[in-house]
């Protein structure tokens, strides 16, 4: 979707001075996107108490990704995940060097509604 290119590319760098790090399509399911980030501005400079066990800070940047899809017209779910980098997975050790390297990247899950599928489906023909 078009849409999620000028999201992940313009409105990213717009926010945080550079591009995501790569946008993918779900293998499994047609109706949802990853757009991905090896170092999230929020994650990388806020830290979550322990109390908080689940809290994850990158879900201030999937209510940003929201509001600009709905703006837009694109009703869609996204969510936050964190992931474990993999050795050798891009952005694996990197990091700030003032900064630990990180052991993880996020990962915001876009999951359109029918209604914008079938819409985007009707525009390619």
């Amino acid at each position: 979707m078009n849409i999620l290119q000028f999201v992940s590319a313009n409105v990213w760098k717009s926010l945080f001075g550079k591009p995501a790090d790569s946008l993918e399509r779900s293998i499994d399911h047609a109706d949802e996107f990853m757009i991905v980030d090896y170092e999230p501005l929020t994650s990388t400079y806020v830290s979550v108490p322990s109390d908080l066990g689940q809290l994850s800070v990158d879900s201030f940047l999937s209510g940003i990704v929201a509001g600009v899809l709905d703006g837009a017209g694109f009703s869609a779910r996204v969510t936050a995940h964190s992931v474990t980098l993999e050795e050798g997975e891009a952005g694996y050790g990197s990091s700030n060097s003032s900064l630990p390297p990180r052991k993880d990247k996020a990962v915001f899950l876009v999951k359109f509604s029918p209604e914008v599928l079938k819409r985007d489906t009707g525009l390619e023909r």
